[in-house]
């Protein structure tokens, strides 16, 4: 009977369990680290029986399954933290179309942004917040600062 498999044989029943722990972590995706710590902790117990450190009962697994996963929590906790920082991404204009030189085909402010098509894309062409003007006029050269989704950030040409 299965059950009597399980309870003669604690040490592989814990290695599974902890592998299928993190399967479960991996698999739906859960950051909250409940089955990595768990299954870690459960790993660690059915190391130890293994071993012959432990002996091979339910009282002596759940116990070092509950210890090791306390222990194994305190210790990676700020380390993964770190590695989630909080910090947003900083935001990258590079791009090849930075530079790129056209003519406004009709009046801009920052209420009202306009238009240009690029490689059969209609842009949205704002200006710049560091450009220093408030009105670009139609037929005035400009050059793209930075670019966004859709958006072409834009100052006057030199």
């Amino acid at each position: 009977m299965v059950i009597d498999y399980v309870v003669s044989h604690q040490s592989e029943f814990w290695l599974v369990f902890g592998f299928a722990m993190l399967a479960i972590e991996v698999v739906t995706g859960f950051s909250t680290g409940v089955f990595l710590f768990s299954g870690l902790g459960a790993l660690t117990a059915g190391v130890l029986m293994s071993l012959g450190v432990l002996p091979e009962t339910w009282i002596a697994g759940v116990s070092c399954t509950g210890i090791s996963t306390g222990v194994i929590t305190a210790l990676l906790w700020k380390p993964l933290k770190r590695l989630q920082d909080d910090q947003p991404l900083k935001k990258d204009n590079s791009s090849d179309l930075v530079g790129y030189e056209f003519v406004i085909k009709s009046d801009i402010t920052p209420l009202k942004p306009g238009t240009t098509n690029y490689s059969g894309i209609s842009w949205r062409v704002e200006i710049d917040k560091t450009a220093g003007v408030d009105r670009i006029e139609a037929g005035q050269r400009v050059t793209v600062s930075s670019v966004e989704v859709g958006v072409f950030k834009v100052r006057l040409s030199p």
